[in-house]
């Protein structure tokens, strides 16, 4: 399997939903780095399971055990290795899966790939799950950048049909970024949390699932960072989100509504402004030619609607070779969306931290 982003950070996720534990191994991270521990364990509670009424009521603690890396909470230039137990798993669930597949979910594509030898409980390998050490990696990153001055926040942009207020593209501010994480429910306008909130609640009720949209930028970052063609911000940024099993897409700035536009609106005019080129709107989203200008990086993800519904589906018997319907037992979320904006986060602190590293300056 292809679980590492081998850049100038080295990251790899091993394990699987159910087996003992899931982890991350992470080399290249500058030595002398301090941790905050509390902060970390804050950021990471952000994505565990079982706390309210829209996720799954699997409960872990999801607490990192360091194993190596840090000397006093502090990077020590060797690899950083994080190990996070499974207490909580009910493998028995799902063993049927192995025969019947899930529509939407990777059961038979995995039972293709890997003949059969897949860990199924949990979704293996290609569950939610493991975007915890994903969340370990970005949760560190995130401390390393701000240090910096740089800041980055993510919010719900959509679940179904309700959407909430957007960023500001030009004049975007830390405590506007810190503002959704801080909620139970990340979102900028309550109100609009509130009607998320009751189409997630909608869809449970209904034995259904509902996918969401999450928005995501990063203040502070300098211009200059990433290159053309294959090694673009965009690209890097992808890269990782797309790691996050539910993504489904991913846009910049304006992003697919450039398409509508004429290139007299989607150009953002320059300016100076005390000696800073900035520009006037930011339909770009930071980026021109794979490289940051100095503006708000702004990105989008889609996140699809929780294959694992409690409706009866049509599937297949692979051992038969005939057509099934398939009841899903185990425990799954309404909506994946909300846990996922930490995850997203991460995405674009580990390639932000990426990207400096690659220029020394971290």
């Amino acid at each position: 399997m292809s679980s590492t982003f081998d850049g100038n950070l080295k990251i790899s996720i091993f394990g699987q939903s159910h087996s003992g534990g899931i982890g991350v191994v992470v080399d290249g991270l500058p030595a002398g780095e301090k941790i905050d521990m509390d902060a970390l364990a804050a950021f990471l509670a952000r994505r565990a399971p079982g706390q309210n009424a829209w996720s799954t009521p699997r409960k872990e603690a999801d607490l990192p055990e360091f194993l190596g890396g840090l000397v006093d909470d502090t990077t020590c230039g060797s690899p950083l290795a994080a190990l996070i137990r499974n207490t909580n798993a009910r493998s028995g669930d799902y063993e049927n899966l192995r025969d019947v597949p899930r529509p939407g979910h990777a059961d038979y594509t995995a039972q293709i790939k890997y003949r059969g030898h897949q860990d199924v409980a949990g979704g293996g390998h290609f569950s939610g799950r493991l975007t915890a050490p994903l969340c370990v990696a970005g949760g560190i990153c995130l401390q390393i950048l701000r240090r910096r001055g740089i800041e980055i926040g993510a919010h719900l942009s959509r679940i179904g049909t309700v959407a909430d207020a957007p960023f500001d593209p030009v004049n975007l501010t830390a405590a506007a970024l810190r503002a959704p994480g801080a909620k139970p429910f990340p979102v900028l306008d309550d109100a609009a949390g509130e009607r998320m909130r009751a189409e997630i609640q909608s869809a449970r009720a209904e034995l259904d699932s509902v996918g969401g949209e999450i928005e995501c930028a990063a203040i502070g970052v300098p211009a200059g960072l990433g290159d053309p063609m294959f090694d673009g911000m965009e690209n890097r940024v992808a890269r990782i989100a797309f790691a996050i099993p539910a993504v489904k897409g991913v846009e910049f700035g304006a992003g697919f509504g450039v398409s509508s536009m004429r290139g007299s609106v989607n150009n953002d005019p320059y300016y100076m402004d005390g000696g800073r080129v900035q520009t006037r709107t930011n339909h770009a989203g930071g980026i021109l030619g794979g490289i940051t200008s100095g503006m708000p990086l702004i990105f989008r993800t889609a996140i699809k609607p929780t294959p694992s519904i409690a409706r009866v589906q049509q599937s297949v018997s692979l051992s038969r070779k005939a057509n099934a319907e398939l009841e899903i037992r185990g425990r799954h979320d309404p909506c994946i969306a909300p846990r996922a904006v930490p995850c997203v986060e991460s995405a674009l602190a580990i390639a932000l931290t990426d990207a400096l590293l690659e220029r020394n300056e971290i």
